[in-house]
């Protein structure tokens, strides 16, 4: 994996965190934080008391609670049904706010259909390898074959690197991901901090991986509290895993509505 500067160092000197001062809003990555890993992201289940522990935080921070992840919002939608939560989908590439209007940005990306091709060869070549296509964006999940990592990581820095200004590489748990480069977390948690009803709110973004920090840059421009996950990336605060990331929130959705 990607190592990050200074994350030993800071996963030692990480502490629990504390509630934030009301009134705050929420941002939650999906996988590895709500979510435990499965072997597929097909195979992730949402267990009814999450999506009721949901419900009753939207309620508490008057619906300023919003699902940011790299999954495509109509996974999320199916994976939390029968909620429908302001969500920022593709790694903020689109987005749906509290008042229901989805945002998704015409993207002429004339490296899509190569990519599609050579990613789609790749997968069919190695045993083990899932390539997952967003549309406008591709993840080759390696969870079930960890030995082909660098091979992963080389053939696709290598695809974004032959004349593809308009994708990045974006490494996550066990994934290599290419996707548009203008949108990221920290965009989508922008964009929802200057709309009611989060704008004017103390944000708390919970993620787990090199995926979050652009989200975790966000809420401290905004004051806010970012909140690792487990031991992947740094953070002052941190929660050791969803079990712990579920607690939390309920400790902080009994201190709001004591």
């Amino acid at each position: 994996m990607m190592e990050v500067p200074g994350t030993t160092a800071e996963s030692t000197d990480s502490k629990r965190p504390s509630i934030p001062a009301t009134p705050w809003c929420l941002f939650l990555d999906v996988d590895g934080t709500l979510l435990d890993f499965a072997p597929t992201p097909d195979a992730v289940r949402v267990d009814a008391s999450l999506v009721d522990l949901l419900r009753r935080l939207e309620r508490a921070c008057d619906g300023a609670l919003a699902l940011i992840t790299g999954r495509p919002i109509s996974q999320v939608d199916a994976l939390f049904d029968p909620l429908q939560l302001p969500v920022a989908g593709v790694h903020g590439f689109e987005r749906r706010n509290a008042q229901g209007h989805y945002f998704r940005p015409d993207f002429v990306g004339t490296g899509l259909a190569f990519l599609r091709a050579e990613l789609t060869a790749l997968a069919r070549s190695l045993h083990g390898l899932l390539l997952e296509d967003k549309g406008c964006a591709f993840a080759l999940h390696y969870r079930q074959s960890p030995n082909l990592e660098e091979t992963v990581r080389l053939r696709l820095a290598r695809l974004v690197s032959v004349g593809l200004p308009a994708f990045e590489l974006l490494e996550g748990n066990c994934v290599v991901e290419i996707k548009p480069v203008e949108h990221d977390k920290s965009t989508a948690i922008e964009a929802f901090m200057q709309e009611e009803p989060f704008i004017g709110r103390t944000p708390v973004f919970i993620g787990d991986d090199t995926t979050d920090l652009d989200g975790f840059a966000a809420v401290r421009r905004f004051n806010g509290h970012p909140i690792a996950v487990g031991s992947r990336i740094p953070g002052k605060t941190r929660l050791a895993g969803p079990r712990e990331v579920r607690a939390w929130l309920t400790t902080l959705l009994s201190e709001n509505c004591a």
